[in-house]
């Protein structure tokens, strides 16, 4: 729920004394001023859909300014039934259909804005109850208010009273990409607005994170056979399996792991962890994968209140939870392309002196693949606060080379907490596993909120013996140094020359000046090449930016004659333009 202390109306549910003054309002304008009923002595208009309707009602004070009608499917009957036939409207009369009806407003108060505000309010009302069509009367005489909020005349009318009414319907989906069309609009509307219903005021987006070549898959992976014939270079999955050890304990005993409930807090998991990384249990925080610790922790650590510090670019998780999710105040510091994107530690401790509650680093930075050496980070986080909590996500440091993790210094520390994920650098993507490592009284304040078996049965077998295979997997950090270096020069010799030289299973580079970078990427999906668009990872970021994932060579090879070749299509284009354009200037 959010408040705007400066707006001018407010939007709620209509509670029983509201609904009091609904019913007499009603009774003002469709029994006296419109003549649609009859006046009665309790000046006061209800009817049977009352029973089981929602009202969303504008507030002044402790007044009712303005009221709409929603209507569920579990309501025995719709208001358009009085005048319409259901056949004449085009959707089933399911559960996915809602009907929005009496948008009022009282006579001193008749502005666009209020409506506007009503109409989303009840849009945002059947969205999310998960309604995909709604029904609706409007009045004719101010049909162009309602056509311009997404609602589409069925041209049947009738009449009632002293005016007449349209058949109205409108697709949620639809709706939605009229919001997001005009979403200047909506904010502005949303900053005059307090907004005290009981879900946000715009549809919160999923947090994108690449993977769209599930597209050829099918996420029901119904077409998993085509997993051979694509390349998914748009997540960082590791191009290499998993070791020999991870394979054969899986292989022996799949259907054990797949029908036994795991140790109930992965105990074994940490014990093997701490062996390993010479970290302490009490330490240590197992999850399902990063992304839930981050959802997990920035949330139990921050609020809406606090005041975060970012790197800008970073990886996009970090902003959608902070934003999206808690509502957090973020400050980016943003990194220059010009010097880059390398992070200047200097003026990073200078800025983390401010009084923020956390700073979120990625090290490795991803989309970047700069890494800031452990000695160089260790001197930055001694300088800051102890009452500044700093995540340091290390997703990406085994390729940056041994010893360069910060997990035994966050562990002596008041404030540092670092996230270590087992997918990119282990292989293990698909079974999700990772741990926090920090002070124990930080991990105390988050074990409460851990549920127990979060972590798969065969996530905690397929980690213990990655973990215990050291060296099969330095040696493939070794080969993946040798691949992102031979991938880097056969871009350059394509043409492709600002590369930025990351240390990590992938690269960031930028498509030559004048070629479209939604266009690219779309020829590339044409032939089966999935890279990434992130232009939600950053500020900073051109729109010409693609992150490409490192592969073995000969997919490497592969991928870089579909980018060259599409580069060329996508340049013979664009001369054709010049040279019609240039016809045209001569006609």
């Amino acid at each position: 729920m959010s408040t705007n202390l400066n707006a001018k109306f407010s939007l709620r549910v209509a509670s029983e004394n509201d609904r009091q003054q609904i019913y007499r309002i009603r009774h003002q304008i469709y029994a006296k001023e419109l003549k649609q009923h009859a006046v009665n002595t309790e000046s006061e208009l209800k009817d049977t859909l009352d029973l089981s309707n929602h009202y969303i009602v504008a507030m002044e004070a402790t007044a009712v300014i303005g009221f709409i009608s929603i209507t569920t499917p579990v309501s025995p009957t719709y208001s358009v039934d009085k005048y319409f036939t259901r056949s004449s409207i085009p959707y089933a009369f399911d559960e996915y259909l809602y009907e929005i009806r009496l948008l009022t407003i009282v006579a001193s108060k008749r502005r666009n804005s209020l409506a506007f505000a009503l109409m989303f309010a009840a849009f945002r009302w059947v969205q999310s109850h998960g309604g995909k069509y709604i029904v609706a009367i409007c009045r004719s005489d101010i049909l162009s208010m309602y056509t311009k909020a997404g609602l589409v005349p069925l041209y049947l009318q009738a009449a009632s009273g002293a005016v007449s009414y349209d058949l109205c319907t409108a697709e949620v989906a639809k709706l939605d990409q009229q919001v997001r069309l005009h979403l200047s609009s909506y904010r502005a509307l949303a900053r005059r607005v307090d907004w005290q219903l009981p879900f946000k005021f715009f549809s919160p987006p999923p947090c994108y994170h690449g993977g769209s070549f599930f597209e050829a898959i099918g996420e029901d992976l119904q077409n998993i056979g085509n997993a051979g014939s694509i390349i998914n270079a748009d997540v960082l999955d590791a191009w290499f399996n998993p070791s020999p050890m991870v394979l054969g304990m899986l292989g022996a005993h799949l259907p054990w792991l797949l029908k036994t409930s795991p140790p109930t807090h992965a105990g074994g998991l940490i014990k093997v962890i701490s062996e390993e990384r010479g970290v302490r249990v009490e330490s240590l925080l197992p999850g399902a994968g990063s992304s839930n610790l981050i959802f997990a922790g920035l949330k139990s650590f921050l609020n809406a209140t606090s005041k975060v510090l970012i790197l800008d670019p970073c990886y996009g998780e970090y902003i959608h939870v902070l934003e999206k999710v808690i509502g957090c105040e973020v400050t980016p510091f943003t990194l220059s392309k010009r010097q880059g994107f390398v992070v200047d530690t200097s003026a990073l401790r200078t800025e983390m002196q401010k009084a923020y509650d956390m700073v979120v680093l990625v090290n490795p930075n991803s989309p970047t693949g700069l890494h800031t050496p452990r000695e160089e980070m260790v001197n930055l986080l001694k300088s800051i606060p102890s009452t500044t909590l700093v995540w340091v996500d290390e997703t990406y440091v085994e390729y940056a080379g041994p010893n360069q993790s910060l997990e035994v210094f966050a562990s002596s520390t008041e404030n540092v907490i670092v996230c270590k994920s087992m997918s990119k650098v282990y292989a293990l993507s698909g079974v999700r596993a990772a741990y926090l490592c920090c002070s124990p009284h930080l991990i105390e304040s988050l074990k409460v909120l851990t549920p127990p078996w979060s972590i798969s049965l065969p996530a905690q077998a397929a980690a213990i013996m990655a973990l215990k295979d050291k060296d099969y997997y330095s040696a493939r950090y070794v080969e993946t140094k040798h691949l992102r270096e031979n991938l880097r020069q056969q871009l350059w010799e394509i043409g492709i020359r600002e590369v930025i030289p990351g240390v990590a299973n992938f690269l960031l580079f930028y498509l030559p000046v004048g070629i479209s970078g939604s266009r690219f990427l779309h020829l590339c999906k044409a032939q089966g090449l999935y890279l990434r668009d992130v232009s939600n990872m950053g500020k900073s970021l051109a729109a010409n930016a693609v992150r490409i994932a490192v592969k073995d060579a000969e997919t490497n090879n592969k991928m870089v004659g579909i980018i060259k070749s599409t580069l060329q299509q996508l340049m013979e284009t664009q001369l054709g333009e010049m040279e019609t354009s240039a016809g045209y200037d001569k006609v």
